[in-house]
């Protein structure tokens, strides 16, 4: 998969937001070249919660363990949650060890590297292997936020 080819399926589910900043948006110059995807039906950048998806091109300060900084080489990043990473992994998001994963590894669903315990996972460079994987995973994330902004709708609506 390519980045344009996740982009386009992510975003071609109802209510996302998907943002792409580039150089002279508002958005912080780390970010630029990077994917963000919300479940937000009014199009409006939610200030209470994360993306449910995203997708890095290259090393950030803190995460640097995938080695994004390759040439071509990216990262897919889904808040997939518990039960879909139990799926994935094996084991519960809060048993991961992070020094036993590899995280530059591509083609592999693997836990994310720093949010994996958040039921967080991620695939560098999907390929044929992982194409359907992300994809269905992806589907999984968008899901758990719609379901998430329709339970706070409904909550604030009261």
């Amino acid at each position: 998969m390519t980045i344009d080819e996740i982009i386009d399926f992510v975003s071609s589910l109802d209510g996302v937001l998907a943002i792409s900043p580039t150089a002279g948006d508002p958005w912080p110059e780390l970010s630029w070249g990077d994917s963000f995807f919300y479940y937000s039906p009014d199009g409006v950048v939610p200030t209470k919660t994360q993306p449910f998806a995203t997708i890095v091109t290259k090393d950030y300060p803190d995460d640097q363990r995938s080695h994004l900084d390759r040439p071509d080489t990216f990262r897919v990043n889904i808040a997939a949650g518990k039960e879909a990473f139990i799926d994935r992994i094996g084991h519960s998001p809060k048993q991961t060890v992070t020094e036993e994963v590899d995280y530059s590894v591509t083609d592999t669903v693997i836990p994310h590297p720093i949010y994996g315990m958040g039921g967080w996972l991620a695939v560098v460079n999907p390929g044929t292997r992982t194409d359907a994987a992300t994809r269905e995973l992806l589907q999984t994330a968008y899901d758990r936020a719609r379901s998430r902004y329709e339970r706070h709708s409904e909550s604030d609506s009261r």
